[in-house]
């Protein structure tokens, strides 16, 4: 919080410890664009720091929600998003083998992207009206598993394992942060094999391809498995304090495929070597940290369900990126947020900080609501 009858009182009490963590991330991942570029502003850098400017404007805006307000959204958002999953399927645009798009004239909006943390809303919404006796019961469970599978199954189809895959993380942390016994948690692992078997059908050649080649990516490593044996190359060899900002040579040399997007974390290692990469995680360790506390603080059974949640949906975004491009994961499709080129991840974290801002401005006592 800054401290001066200068500054308007709005601009005063915001978190700017955070904000200034997470503008270094950005600043730090244009760095990364501009170098995967050639030393070019173009064609990454310069439209990912607009759009970025844009979204933290409007995060800026949307932390001077109320609860109230959130709350009163939440449901009516959820269904005009289950609709818009629906348009998508029908009509969306398709790009990159998925119809995931809605072209809206203006702009052409990804759906599946807002679901990430309006699924945690509205399990934290669902949570939040149930009654204390219910928790332990059938009611509260299969609602809960209907919101967080539809919109899932939508996303599934398009086909987008990663987005959905983030949409079921997100409401099953919210389902057990809830205080659901642990056995149910238990029992819905065991059940994951025939869901598994299930979801396989459903996957694409390419989808499936990926999961194989995870399991075994040296069996194919010029062909199914070029992703991530060329992303380990790329972060090994940039050893401790890496190349030097512009001197990478995996992506300058078009060895590392989406360098830019995917994979850039294997991009920035490979300059800025391990040192870089503990630095860069700390930072969004920090940020997760601070959406913890804003959890911890907050006063309401929702606020501290929605905070908690959408401190999860950070993490994830990164540990699953990160998993991936060392082949501790498949390729999913996950982005590194603020960091990989593409506005969707931009956009939504920004929506999550700005949620996360507003949650803790209507709990924090004055003089401390951000720390």
């Amino acid at each position: 919080m800054i401290r001066n009858s200068l500054v308007p009182a709005p601009l005063a009490q915001l978190p700017w410890r955070v904000l200034l963590t997470v503008i270094a991330i950005t600043g730090f991942g244009l760095a990364v664009l501009y170098s995967a570029a050639g030393g070019s502003l173009e064609p990454w850098a310069l439209g990912q720091g607009m759009r970025f400017c844009l979204f933290l404007a409007g995060a800026i805006a949307l932390s001077r929600l109320r609860e109230s307000q959130i709350r009163a959204a939440v449901l009516p958002a959820y269904v005009i998003l289950v609709i818009a999953l629906v348009l998508t399927e029908l009509l969306g645009a398709v790009a990159g083998g998925g119809q995931r798009w809605l072209n809206l004239g203006i702009i052409r909006l990804q759906p599946s992207e807002l679901m990430k943390p309006l699924i945690v809303l509205t399990l934290a919404r669902f949570y939040d009206v149930l009654p204390a006796g219910e928790i332990r019961r059938w009611n509260a469970i299969w609602p809960a598993l209907a919101l967080i599978g539809v919109p899932a199954a939508l996303i599934l189809v398009q086909p987008d394992l990663g987005t959905a895959t983030m949409v079921v993380a997100g409401g099953i942390t919210v389902m057990f942060l809830a205080g659901l016994p642990l056995r149910l948690f238990v029992g819905g692992a065991l059940a994951i094999i025939p869901v598994a078997a299930g979801a396989w059908t459903m996957m694409h050649e390419y989808q499936r391809n990926r999961v194989l080649i995870f399991l075994d990516p040296e069996s194919d490593p010029l062909g199914k498995g070029y992703h991530i044996s060329q992303s380990k190359i790329a972060i090994g060899s940039g050893g401790l304090f890496g190349k030097g900002f512009l001197n990478g040579t995996q992506s300058h040399l078009d060895y590392l495929p989406e360098g830019h997007t995917d994979f850039v974390f294997a991009t920035m290692s490979e300059e800025w070597g391990l040192v870089g990469g503990v630095v860069l995680i700390v930072a969004f360790l920090s940020v997760i940290w601070w959406g913890l506390g804003v959890a911890m603080r907050a006063e309401t059974r929702f606020a501290r369900l929605a905070a908690a949640g959408l401190s999860a949906t950070i993490f994830f975004y990164v540990a699953v990126n990160l998993m991936m491009v060392m082949g501790l994961a498949p390729v999913v499709g996950i982005p590194l947020p603020l960091v990989s080129y593409g506005g969707s991840a931009v956009m939504t974290v920004l929506i999550i900080l700005g949620l996360l801002m507003a949650i803790d401005r209507g709990h924090g006592a004055p003089g401390t609501r951000f720390r």
